[in-house]
Formats: structure tokens, sequence, C-alpha cells
């Protein structure tokens, strides 16, 4: 392949490198030379352009990638045609991907101009979606290493398993203080993995955690003829000598493996009875976020048997998530006591909407509204309370000046709240586990309403963010762990933190309230104004 400068007159039969704009002239890169081109190129003067011509014994990037692809693709992929030395491969069918790992890693050995890219291997694929792209790099090839890549690639490195299990049965067991909610949710869930493989739940049982009726459903359900048995326990399983597997093997059936290298997913359990899969779920299936179950079940849904290297090999890229509901140190630790909470009043804004006048240095029942919310926060079982301080910040210091809190100053309260909660944050003293962010214009939250708040901070139950609620609507304060620091220390503008309360829904705990006492603030004269008329006469 020749490769280089040339007149245009010399250049015809050639491609174009590069995209050439000069005038009205638009010559795209990948353009064949021929006579109109050379015209073209006359008219606006281009007297050298660079191009690149095959040579005896070469073939174009369109016929190489095709090549290589039509070779690769074995059932259930479509080949597309290729175009620009890419050719594209797809599902022509619903199920999971296999993938000849060693063909792949030899056709990208072969040449650095022949390079091949696909899914992960059994991923699950729907019909349409592309799972593999064969790319030429430069405009041709010698034959010869066309050649070679379609002898390393063999026949059919990518192909689609398809779905065969279509009935499957679930036993959910219980124990007192699981909630049927909890359960009707899990089947909900589970229909809506299944419904991809066009697999069904065709009944469920649910039975008390105890060997005997467990097994008792699994074999009821293996007579209605599940191909697939899932059960999900009321708790985890422990050991191979637990609840679900004793009740499998009761049964005549096998534990293959427990536990599998994949976060969320840990306690996977695959067993069979009578020739059919029987699933022992981890707690994490419950959920509809992606972990180590959907990696199996859908495997098993196309009925590929799931091995124990196979399992082994999944720790790499298994970690997939951090789970911050997840219990603390199961011992505790001695003389633990109570979690450690601070305070954090934001008293920096500008009051714009009040018109000109500072809002937290008005008065309500003769108090500054910065001074009642302060009080407050210090009449509560928070260690410390922080106030953060910015417009008129000398003023709101002096209104607190008597009061045993740390003052922060924003230099930033301009740029609106984010930045005032991120001085807050900054200022809370290590060995804090939680900081409840108080706002400087809400006088009705009560040192009760921040006790129930911190009451209810417990980490080691997966409850992180509490905060309080009336008939659905969220409100403030907002008490946030440790944990999620960092977090806020990345907030921006005058946006609050609700799109990570939205993200950390699973850590988030509820107090309900009455009233408007954690939804009143006084940002306008007309709010204070409604709030002074409410005030005991």
């Amino acid at each position: 392949m020749k490769f280089g400068p040339a007149s245009p007159t010399e250049a015809i039969g050639g491609v174009t490198v590069h995209t050439l704009r000069k005038g009205s002239l638009v010559l795209k890169k990948g353009t064949l030379i021929g006579p109109a081109e050379v015209e073209a190129l006359a008219r606006e003067g281009v007297k050298e352009i660079v191009v690149v011509r095959l040579e005896a014994g070469d073939v174009s990037e369109d016929e190489a990638a095709a090549d290589v692809a039509k070779v690769v693709a074995g059932k259930g992929i479509h080949v597309d045609r290729a175009f620009t030395g890419r050719a594209n491969l797809f599902a022509a069918q619903a199920g999971v991907l296999m993938i000849d790992r060693a063909a792949v890693e030899r056709i990208n050995g072969v040449d650095e101009a022949i390079t091949f890219a696909t899914l992960p291997a059994f991923k699950p694929v729907v019909e349409g979606e592309m799972v593999g792209t064969v790319k030429l790099i430069p405009f041709g090839v010698e034959g010869r290493l066309r050649d070679a890549a379609v002898a390393a690639a063999g026949r059919g490195a990518l192909s689609i398993a398809s779905y065969v299990i279509k009935r499957v049965g679930v036993v959910s067991t219980l124990l007192p203080g699981l909630a049927p909610k909890v359960i009707d949710k899990t089947l909900r869930v589970t229909a809506e993995r299944l419904a991809p493989a066009g697999a069904t739940i065709i009944a469920e049982r649910r039975v008390p955690h105890e060997q005997a009726a467990l097994a008792a459903a699994i074999r009821e359900l293996l007579a209605l003829g599940a191909e697939l048995v899932i059960v999900f326990g009321a708790s985890a399983i422990a050991d191979r000598r637990d609840v679900i597997p004793a009740a499998i093997t009761g049964i005549g059936g096998a534990i293959e493996h427990f536990g599998m290298p994949v976060d969320p997913g840990n306690l996977l359990l695959i067993g069979s009875a009578a020739g059919v899969p029987v699933l022992g779920a981890p707690g994490c299936a419950r959920s509809p976020a992606e972990n180590g179950f959907d990696w199996v079940l859908m495997r098993l849904l196309a009925g590929i048997k799931v091995t124990r290297a196979e399992l082994t090999a999944m720790g790499v890229g298994g970690l997939l998530m951090e789970i911050v509901t997840r219990p603390q140190p199961r011992a505790k630790p001695e003389a633990e006591g109570e979690r450690k909470v601070a305070a954090v009043v934001l008293a920096a804004g500008r009051s714009t909407r009040m018109g000109g006048p500072n809002k937290l240095l008005a008065e309500l029942d003769g108090k500054k509204l910065v001074r009642i919310v302060t009080e407050q926060a210090l009449a509560s079982k928070a260690g410390e309370v922080i106030v953060v301080t910015g417009h008129q910040a000398e003023l709101v210091e002096q209104a607190l000046s008597d009061l045993n809190v740390h003052f922060v100053r924003n230099p930033d309260f301009a740029g609106g709240l984010a930045s005032s909660v991120k001085s807050g944050i900054a200022a809370v003293p290590e060995g804090v586990d939680g900081a409840v962010v108080c706002l400087g214009d809400m006088p009705m939250v009560s040192s009760d309403l921040l006790d129930r708040l911190i009451g209810a901070f417990a980490p080691d139950r997966g409850n992180l963010i509490v905060v309080p609620v009336s008939e659905g609507r969220r409100g403030n304060p907002v008490l946030w762990s440790r944990r999620f620091f960092a977090e806020l220390m990345t907030l921006d503008g005058d946006v609050g933190a609700r799109h990570l309360i939205a993200k950390h829904t699973e850590a988030v705990a509820e107090v309900p309230v009455d009233g408007e006492s954690a939804f009143l603030d006084i940002d306008t004269p007309q709010a204070l104004e409604a709030a002074r008329r409410a005030e005991p006469a």
C-alpha cells in the first residue's frame, strides 16, 4: 500500500487520507479520487494531496473487515455491511453472548492494522443489539494479513445462546418481621428479570424458614414442572449446612457451589435437585440493581452450566458497587455509646427574596430567627453546633455571641447554598459520625425533632441519611452520615443535596412529623408576617 503526497492527476485511483477544505471545495477523508475530483482540486488551485493507494496483493479496508467478521459470526449473529473499514456484528436474537476469548486475542495479535472488539462475555443481549465490531485501522491491508486474521478466528468466535428455561418456581421463606410487601416486591423484581428471557414464574410458595417446610415447597414446584427454582431466604445463607442448602440436599439434591467473588452477590448458592437447577438467592437479588445473581441467572436461563471455575473467575470486575447500607461490624465495640452528631446551621445567605433586610436577623416572638434555630440545635443531642456565616457575618455572629457555638465564615456565600454546606461539613470535627444540616430560616424546627432524627441515625442498621417526612413529602433538616461527607463536598451552586438522597435511597430513614415544622422557611416578607400572626398571644 502506497501512502504519501501526490499531484491531483497522480492521485487518481487513490483515497484521500485527510479531509481537505479550500474555498468551496470540501473533499472528505476516504474519498476515491477520480476525474471530477481532479478538476475540482485544479479549480481551487490545489497542487498536492495526500492519498493512499492499494498495491497488488492488497485488499481494501471494507473487504478485509467484512471477511474477518463473516468468519467470527456464529449462531445468532448478524453481520452488517462493512463501511469505512468497519464491520459491525449484531445479535439476531435474544440470549447470552458467547465468546471464544482465545480467538479474539488471536485476531488482535495478527497485526496492529486489524482490531476486533466485543461486549463482555456472557452478557445478556436483545435482538438487534451490537455485540462486536471488526475495524481496520488503515485504508487497506496486505492480503496475507487478512488471511492470517481469518485463519486465527476459526469459526463462530461469537454466538448467541438462546434462552431455553421458561418455567420458574419461586420459594420465599418467612421469619417474624419480614413484611409481605418485601416478598411482593421481590416477586415483581424477579418477574422483570425473567421477562427478557421469555421466562415466567409458574408458581410461588411462602413457607417458614425451616428445612422441612422448604424441602416440601421445592418438591412441589418441581412436580409442577419448574425448570428452575429460586429460593429467597428470610435470612441470608451462612453455611453449607444452613436451612436452604440442607433442604436441597435433604430431597436428594446437591450443592454445587456456595459463595461468589461478586459484590453485591457474595452469598449466592448454586445447587440442583432432580436435574433442575436450584438457586439460593443472595439478599441483593431483591433489588433490581445489577448484582452477581444476574450474572448466574441469565446463564442458567440460557442452559449454560455455571462451573466453580467460572464463578471463581468472576472476581476481576466483580466489585459492582459499594453497599453503603451494609451492616457494620457484628460485635459492638465496648462502651460504644450513642453516635456522635454535630449540627450545622446555615446562616450565610443574602436573603434576596426579602427585598433588602437580612431575614436571619428578623425577629419572631422577640428573638432573631437565626438565634431561635441555633438555640434549638444547642438544646438537642447534637454534640457540637457549627454556624456558617457569610452575608453580614459580623451582625449574625453578634446575635449569637453569647452562645456556645463554633463560627465558620463562608467567603463564597454569594455562590449559593452549596458553598455553605461545604463550609459547614468541612468544619465537622474528626470522630463525629454524622451532621444534621439545619437551615437558619426554619425557626419551627424544634430540638425534639432534631433528637428524633439523631435517634433514628443508625449506620449499623443502614440508616445513614435521616429525613423528616409528612404525607410523603421530605423536609428539612437532613442528617448525613460521615460516609457521605465527600459527596456533599462536590455540591455546587444554589442546589441542595436532594439528588444525593435520591441516589442513595436504600440508605434513607424517614422520621414522620406532624404539621409544617420541617417545611416552613421564612424567606419573604409575607412569610415573616404570616409567622408573626401565628405567634401565641
